[in-house]
């Protein structure tokens, strides 16, 4: 038996592997064998760290949420002016452009939604730190006298996200209409509307 931490390395490679092929050819076609293949296992090794392809796309799921929002949140903490800092949640917010295959991967991991608890618990788990991200600087932008948001904050975020989203899934879908650059001054040009005055 593999020792607890060669164990949890050899996961977390596996992960890896995971969310390097999801990326390459989608979760639809995605298979214990091709990640065990990109892994430099055998799918029967493989099936020693994972019970089936269900609990290993759990733990790809979670890992590619958490770097997104973890890397999304250090950027913003880097940052000292609440204006500075939603611009820069906007921006990491947003895929870099149609090929960004984690932002990708993600959308298709929200497809599977209702096909699992775990599934349903993630995506709600994304959802709250995308919207606590935005909230954070809100409260801080009104706290310090640069924001003067007077709607709902909870609306605010949510509409936040919402556009987050939207916009996110038409690029990486490859909808040429939508560009980052688009989507990244439709979501200030809302926040400006809302109080978030003035954006740098």
């Amino acid at each position: 038996m593999a020792r607890p931490n060669t164990q949890e390395q050899r996961r977390s490679e596996l992960v890896e592997a995971a969310l390097k092929e999801a990326s390459t050819q989608g979760l639809r076609s995605l298979s214990l064998t091709d990640v065990a293949k990109r892994a430099g296992l055998t799918r029967g090794a493989l099936l020693y760290y994972f019970d089936d392809l269900d609990a290993l796309l759990v733990e790809a799921h979670r890992a590619g949420t958490e770097r997104f929002c973890d890397h999304r949140d250090a950027v913003v903490a880097q940052l000292s002016s609440p204006a500075e800092k939603l611009r820069a949640a906007i921006s990491a917010g947003l895929p870099s452009g149609p090929d960004d295959a984690l932002m990708r991967l993600l959308y298709e991991f929200d497809f599977m939604a209702g096909q699992s608890e775990l599934h349903d618990t993630l995506v709600q788990q994304m959802y709250l730190r995308q919207t606590a991200t935005y909230r954070a600087i809100f409260e801080e932008g009104n706290a310090s006298g640069a924001f003067s948001i007077s709607t709902d904050l909870d609306q605010a975020t949510m509409n936040m996200v919402a556009l987050e989203d939207a916009y996110s899934l038409h690029i990486v879908a490859g909808n040429r209409l939508v560009t980052v650059d688009m989507a990244c001054d439709a979501m200030l040009a809302f926040a400006e509307q809302i109080g978030c005055r003035p954006l740098p």
